[in-house]
């Protein structure tokens, strides 16, 4: 199993050290050719549009987005998520369009703003996970086959996962929790066997 993790801006680093924790080979992902052969995606999190700029800098918007609608295990954090969704509540910058959600930026408000919660993902366990949301982004609106995997306190939820596609609003790779690390590899694993 190869995990590629997007390298061009962001806590990609992060991702890295928990994949290597659990002993995945891991591609780090500057350029199309980086993708070729790999078993899932990772898409860290950052800055929204500076990693739009760097994608279509780097020829890597096309290649990312038919990865994941062609039904690659693909994960995005935080911008990573934005980058995923297929609508955004402000103009900018332009996403990928292949999850069916619609995304806030900075819904929380300013780097000020950054909070953490222990929110219960069922999927993972009866132990709650503890999320860190750092200038996050909110989902506004859910579509259809779309399952919640878990919500805040007021009911914002802030995992999904689509099929093959995975969101979080959070940064799970932050904390030494490497639970939602595992349930994504288990897409690779079962997308392997199907």
């Amino acid at each position: 199993m190869i995990v590629g993790v997007v390298a061009v801006q962001g806590d990609f680093a992060e991702h890295i050290a928990v994949l290597k924790e659990l002993g995945v080979e891991i591609r780090e992902v500057r350029l199309p050719k980086d993708l070729e052969g790999i078993d899932a995606l990772i898409i860290p999190g950052g800055e929204s549009t500076t990693l739009r700029r760097l994608f279509d800098l780097y020829h890597l918007t096309e290649p990312i987005a038919s990865l994941a609608a062609s039904g690659t295990p693909t994960w995005g954090t935080c911008a990573g998520m934005i980058m995923l969704a297929s609508k955004l509540t402000d103009d900018r910058p332009e996403p990928l369009g292949v999850m069916d959600i619609t995304v806030a930026r900075n819904a929380y408000g300013r780097q000020t703003d950054s909070f953490e919660a222990d929110v219960e993902f069922p999927k993972l366990g009866k132990e709650p996970f503890h999320t860190i949301f750092i200038r996050a982004p909110a989902i506004a609106e859910v579509g259809t086959d779309i399952e919640v995997l878990g919500s805040l306190a007021d009911g914002t939820p802030v995992a999904l996962r689509q099929g093959n596609l995975l969101v979080t609003a959070f940064h799970p790779e932050l904390t030494k929790d490497t639970r939602f690390h595992r349930y994504f590899l288990s897409f690779v694993n079962s997308s392997n066997e199907g």
